[in-house]
């Protein structure tokens, strides 16, 4: 491999593993508040207990994030020096917000993990509550820095860089509300999915444990929720990127030929003139193939498309599952907890993930070969320091080695919650 594969590479790696843990502090605090609401209002000590340990989850996964967090922003420095160089007077802004926002939910989840006891009940409610806003703050700000770089704005590009900057332009480019929505979405999704599994496979060993019962509960509101809204979204980030980003979406869809009326294609299956009505909502819209654009601005064409086939498989499933259980809700005034529907969202768990990751595959393999789009090319960008092989693999070790800790230290946060071990972990 290439210093310029490499550096992509590591950039790529560090970006899969903190999306996960970004992704759970944004969602986690949300649940975590309304366990927390519904304690207060029933004063059940199962919710209580769900809301502990929620915040030390919230608390562990937020540790790990904020580590990989700083290797990315050291990273953009270090492997891409032109692009911050050039660049980050123009799009620095969403980058300082993202820091004060990271700042507030760090004060306010102390609050909320050691003040339960030691401050007045409305006081700790409204930390957890300024957790769960500080964390999605967070995630906006940095997306709107993915935003510019794949529909820029805000400058004048001149061979000595750019000119007449306006940074509040350049951080809500086009097509912002779009993707932050898009993003924030798969989010509290992959978190809620992620959450019911969890319950879903301990009820189908412990049936009667109404502890597992209630989190399933507060889990499926919000997993059904986004998994309904994500598809409504992702039409308009699609019809946005086929005005801003023609060559992703025909690369997100395999389409190389120009025509009117193109056909949309999913797993082998044809439905024709939906690709126009996807991009442009008029059956007889014109959708350009890549065989209209040079052979050097492609990104990965095969990478993007496969990756695009699994968010929309993933997410697909996870819609179809959330209107059965809405139905059987609406049938029975409550939520099912049949043997076959405890399984169906066992093997769903791990799509939130699979379609999140897939997503930001898709963004960022996309906007290649640029990292600003149509602005300056990754090559342009890259550090010229060499043997970049060596921090690669260097952290893809430490990665690994946080990922084993994370889990092992999360294993045991369910795990005091199994029958008969609850109300131990409670006091």
């Amino acid at each position: 491999m290439t210093d310029l594969l490499y550096a992509r590479a590591q950039m790529g790696l560090s970006l899969a593993f903190h999306i996960v843990f970004a992704a759970a502090g944004v969602a986690l605090p949300v649940l975590m508040v309304i366990s927390d609401l519904k304690a207060r209002r029933t004063g059940d000590a199962d919710y209580r207990l769900l809301s502990q340990k929620l915040a030390k989850g919230t608390a562990i996964l937020f540790a790990v994030g904020a580590v990989s967090g700083t290797v990315l922003s050291f990273e953009l420095g270090l492997l891409w020096p032109e692009f911050m160089g050039q660049y980050g007077e123009v799009i620095g802004l969403p980058f300082s917000l993202e820091g004060v926002a990271f700042f507030t939910e760090a004060i306010f989840l102390g609050i909320y993990l050691y003040g339960r006891e030691r401050t007045s009940p409305g006081l700790h409610l409204f930390s957890g509550v300024m957790v769960a806003v500080s964390g999605a703050a967070s995630a906006f700000f940095v997306t709107l820095v993915n935003v510019f770089m794949n529909d820029p704005s805000g400058f004048t590009p001149t061979p000595a860089g750019p000119t007449n900057i306006e940074p509040l332009v350049a951080m809500f480019s086009p097509g912002w509300k779009y993707q932050t929505a898009h993003v924030l979405l798969s989010c509290y999704q992959a978190s809620a999915f992620a959450m019911a599994g969890i319950h879903a496979f301990v009820l189908l060993r412990h049936p009667g444990s109404t502890f597992h019962r209630k989190a399933l509960a507060v889990a499926l509101p919000l997993a059904c929720l986004t998994a309904l809204l994500q598809p409504l979204v992702g039409d308009f980030l699609a019809k946005h990127a086929a005005e801003a980003q023609p060559v992703k979406l025909a690369a997100m869809e395999g389409h190389f030929e120009t025509e009117r009326g193109a056909p949309l294609r999913l797993g082998g299956l044809e439905l024709p003139k939906g690709l126009s009505i996807l991009a442009f909502g008029d059956p007889d819209a014109e959708v350009k193939g890549l065989n209209e654009f040079p052979r050097e601005d492609w990104p990965p064409v095969a990478k993007v498309h496969v990756a695009f086939q699994l968010m929309v498989g993933a997410g697909s499933a996870m819609a179809l599952l959330s209107v059965v259980t809405l139905v059987l809700r609406w049938r029975r005034r409550e939520w099912p907890a049949s043997r076959r529907m405890m399984r169906a969202w066992l093997l769903a768990s791990p799509l939130g993930v699979l379609a999140m990751e897939a997503g930001w595959l898709v963004t960022e393999w996309g906007r290649q070969p640029w990292i600003i789009h149509g602005v300056m090319r990754t090559a342009e960008a890259v550090t010229p320091v060499p043997h970049l092989a060596a921090p690669f693999w260097t952290f893809t070790l430490v990665y690994l080695f946080l990922g084993v800790v994370v889990a092992f230290l999360l294993a045991r946060q369910v795990a005091g919650t199994l029958p008969g071990r609850e109300r131990d972990d409670a006091h």
